[in-house]
Formats: C-alpha cells, sequence, structure tokens
C-alpha cells in the first residue's frame, strides 16, 4: 500500500514539476495565422476545350454524329434499328436474350443512359450494324468496361474452336471474332463476325453479316476507324 501511495505522489509530483519549468520558459514565437490577401487575377477566364481537344465535350454531344458514316452506295439494312438513330432502353434491351431482365438490370445496376445505332448493307448480303452505348458511371463507374467484357465473354465462349480473335489496335483490351461456321437456321447459311471495346463511358459493339466467309481484316477495319472516332 505504502508503495502504492508513493508511486502516484510521484506522477503527480512529476507533473506538477514540469508546469513549473514550462511556466518558466520564454514564449515561442509562432507563425501568424493570417496571411496577406492575394491579389485575384482579372479578366476573362480560358475558353473552354473544344470537342478535339476534350474527349468528354465529344461524347456528350450528339452521340450519333460519332458513328461511322455509310458508304457511299450502301443501302439501307434489311431491318430497322431505332428511332432516327437513336435506341432507347426499351429497344436496347430487346438486344438480349431476356429482355426484361435485362431492362431492369440496365435501369437500376448499369446505369444506362443513352445508344446511337446505325445499319447498312453493301456488296450483296454483306451488313453492319453498329451501337455506341454510352453510362451514366454515377455510383460505381466501369460500366462501359464491363459491358464490353460481357460481350468478349459471350463472343468466344470457352472450347469454340469455330471462332477466331484478335485484339483491335489501339483500344486497350478491345477484341475482333470471326465466327467460320455459318448459322443454317434460316435456311441460307450466314457467316457473322463482331467486334467490342469501349472508351470512357461508351461501349462499342459491331455486328457483320455475309452469305460468305468474313475476312478478319474488313471487322478489325471498321472496328479500328469507330474508335477512332470515341
Amino acid at each position: 500500500m505504502l508503495i502504492a501511495t508513493a508511486a502516484v505522489l510521484g506522477v503527480v509530483a512529476g507533473t506538477c514539476v514540469g508546469y513549473l519549468v514550462q511556466a518558466d520558459r520564454e514564449p515561442t514565437a509562432l507563425p501568424s495565422l493570417s496571411q496577406p490577401s492575394l491579389a485575384q487575377a482579372k479578366g476573362a477566364g480560358p475558353e473552354p476545350l473544344s470537342a478535339a481537344q476534350d474527349r468528354q465535350v465529344k461524347v456528350d454531344g450528339d452521340l450519333r454524329k460519332l458513328l461511322l458514316s455509310k458508304p457511299s452506295g450502301a443501302r439501307k439494312g434489311l431491318y430497322e434499328v431505332g428511332n432516327d438513330g437513336w435506341l432507347d432502353l426499351a429497344g436496347y434491351a430487346e438486344t438480349y436474350e431476356s429482355p426484361a431482365g435485362a431492362f431492369n438490370n440496365l435501369l437500376s445496376q448499369n446505369e444506362f443512359r443513352r445508344a446511337a445505332v446505325t445499319n447498312w448493307r453493301e456488296d450483296g448480303d454483306f451488313g453492319v450494324e453498329i451501337q455506341l452505348v454510352q453510362y451514366r458511371q454515377v455510383e460505381r463507374g466501369g460500366e462501359a468496361a464491363g459491358a464490353a467484357g460481357n460481350a468478349y465473354y459471350y463472343a468466344e465462349p470457352d472450347g469454340d474452336h469455330d471462332t477466331e480473335s484478335w485484339p483491335i489496335p489501339g483500344t486497350g483490351d478491345g477484341m475482333a471474332y470471326v465466327h467460320e461456321k455459318p448459322e443454317t437456321s434460316y435456311g441460307v447459311g450466314v457467316y457473322t463476325a463482331e467486334a467490342h471495346a469501349w472508351r470512357g463511358d461508351v461501349a462499342m459493339a459491331i455486328w457483320i453479316t455475309d452469305t460468305k466467309p468474313i475476312p478478319k481484316t474488313k471487322v478489325l477495319d471498321l472496328a479500328k476507324r469507330q474508335m477512332e472516332r470515341l
């Protein structure tokens, strides 16, 4: 008990000595918290960046203008797509195997913003459809990358030896695919190819159909030129 009492008294005494030593010291000069006011620049601020300099300005404009133009001499596609170049949420969801589930996911989770679409035919039965799908990316971000990632998965299933794939130059992980086995359920052999990539908040998808095998140079060229516009 005596030892414990002595220990407590020693701590108190040491604290008191510390306060006394501090009280005898000269006050330390500290820098003033107030600073002289700084003169503000006058005149107009810098001009906003143009669409050529600021990619976001470009993609926030008319998304349809970023689609590749139809080649000279091209004909209308075999089917109508979108409304005046726009594909609304319901129309885009219809491109999925389960439209109802896709609609809910695109609305509640994937932050679908808008989609632009075009299609055409050239050189006989050669058909092209291009979609640009833009996401809000407010809550989570990375939605365009996720959409492209899903497209990669379905374009080249594991063990599919009838599909060849190549990276799209200048796109990071963008990929182009040629399916060498024709689809015959329509009574005629239809060959298909596709390309998928993303940049920022926009995912790109290209589908090509023909009654003849599709060379990889065709799908790679279309994909590369389309991505250069984003």
